[in-house]
């Protein structure tokens, strides 16, 4: 099958990287389904475009994903590419978030990932191919103050897609994890009490994280770093911890705690 006639998936369609990703498939052919739980943004998403189809679904709910993966496969298509870009990313020290809201980011980010992974699994295992690409982020691999909730959640991410980049090695899956860097799309702009540390690392356009991701599902890559600076920040993480730990300290200083988002 060719790349022109590919039924994509894409979670979090609704607005961001995943409205970005969509339009940008719809544009050049590819047959687009879209999923959000917020149906709204999803009809804006695919206005004027033919070959988009849209559905509300709440990511976390295993049952309803794995139905509507079913429907999707009966009734448009097989699917060849799911891109998952849904995720939230709410901010604040671990002793200031409640536990429903942790629980939360967890369910979202990475549980909305585990559920459409394995939904979508055995369509192509049967047909001995596809693509999965599972959106991260840097924050997956660099840990830092008020993003505990949210690196917990990307650290589960990247390591659910290594395993399953490797399992898949002669199945002819390809799992390609992206990890950005910060990305100017809603879900940064609209983080409250940004930390310092945020706000000092410039955001990058989505094109150029989505050109990367090409890239790299091209290439059955298991990691994708878009980016030098992203480079750099895994390979610094990666070989210094205590001066990256040391760097993020000072950034926020010691008034740090003004910066915190205190939840209900």
């Amino acid at each position: 099958m060719s790349v022109s006639d590919q039924i994509i998936v894409v979670t979090g369609a609704a607005s961001g990287m995943g409205r970005l990703a969509s339009q940008r498939y719809a544009k050049a052919g590819k047959t687009v389904v879209g999923l959000d739980l917020n149906l709204d943004g999803l009809k804006e998403t695919a206005k004027g475009f033919d070959t988009m189809h849209v559905f509300s679904v709440d990511i976390t709910q295993w049952k309803d994903v794995e139905s509507l993966f079913a429907r999707i496969e009966n009734e448009i298509g097989p699917v060849e590419r799911l891109v998952n870009c849904a995720g939230i990313m709410p901010l604040g020290t671990l002793s200031s978030q409640q536990v429903g809201l942790i629980d939360k980011i967890m369910q979202v980010n990475y549980g909305g990932t585990v559920n459409s992974n394995k939904a979508v699994l055995p369509f192509m295992e049967k047909r001995g191919r596809g693509e999965i690409i599972n959106f991260a982020s840097i924050a997956g691999w660099g840990p830092a103050i008020s993003f505990g909730a949210y690196n917990a959640a990307k650290f589960a991410v990247v390591a659910w897609s290594e395993v399953l980049h490797h399992e898949n090695t002669y199945t002819g899956i390809k799992v390609t994890c992206v990890c950005p860097p910060p990305v100017n799309t809603p879900l940064l702009r609209n983080a409250i009490n940004v930390p310092k540390v945020l706000k000092s690392a410039p955001a990058v356009e989505p094109d150029f994280i989505i050109d990367a991701m090409e890239k790299a599902i091209s290439n059955n890559s298991v990691f994708c770093f878009p980016g030098f600076k992203t480079k750099f920040a895994y390979f610094g993480r990666r070989m210094f911890p205590s001066l990256f730990w040391t760097m993020i300290v000072k950034i926020e200083g010691k008034d740090f705690g003004k910066y915190l988002n205190k939840q209900p």
